[in-house]
């Protein structure tokens, strides 16, 4: 594999984006969702992420899609719209090479540049090592678990909290 570019997604992406998450939804915790969406739904969601002014993209090459991350507002409420909360999914073959770091250093950067203040992690199962130590490397802070408060695979499952200040320099002193 190429080193993948990281791009906005568009439209074209929709069935690879789909087949990415469908097999974290029906073999992982990262999402609490049970049933895959359709292209249809992924995309309809792909229209409401970048009409608030955030991002989704992808990891690409010539051979095709190995991932995907966007940001969404972290609650609706306007005095949340500086905060984002992230989203990062790598194909399962293509794990382990750098491609969930390239997507989440992207989102960093537009988030930065758009004036957020804030980027939440909010991270299905306290046993997602991968996802924990990808936040933990870009900076992120463990803020708390939700314990217990998903129940997918038979299983009841954690939700870690973790958080990135945007704009430490800004906020020292």
């Amino acid at each position: 594999m190429t080193k993948p570019e990281i791009r906005p997604a568009r439209e074209s992406d929709f069935a690879e984006i789909t087949a990415i998450y469908a097999h974290h939804v029906r073999h992982g915790t990262a999402s609490f969702e049970e049933t895959p969406p359709s292209v249809q739904e992924m995309m309809q969601r792909w229209q409401k992420v970048t009409s608030t002014g955030n991002i989704w993209l992808v990891a690409a090459d010539n051979i095709g899609l190995h991932g995907y991350a966007y940001t969404t507002p972290f609650h609706v409420r306007p005095a949340y719209r500086f905060t984002v909360e992230n989203a990062v999914y790598v194909a399962h073959d293509a794990t382990r090479r750098g491609i969930g770091k390239a997507l989440m250093e992207g989102l960093v950067d537009h988030a930065r540049l758009a004036g957020r203040h804030r980027m939440i992690a909010v991270i299905g199962d306290s046993d997602n090592a991968g996802s924990i130590g990808l936040h933990e490397f870009f900076g992120f802070r463990h803020i708390g678990v939700l314990e217990k408060v998903g129940y997918k695979f038979e299983r009841w499952i954690d939700v870690v909290m973790m958080q990135l200040d945007l704009h430490p320099e800004a906020n020292a002193g």
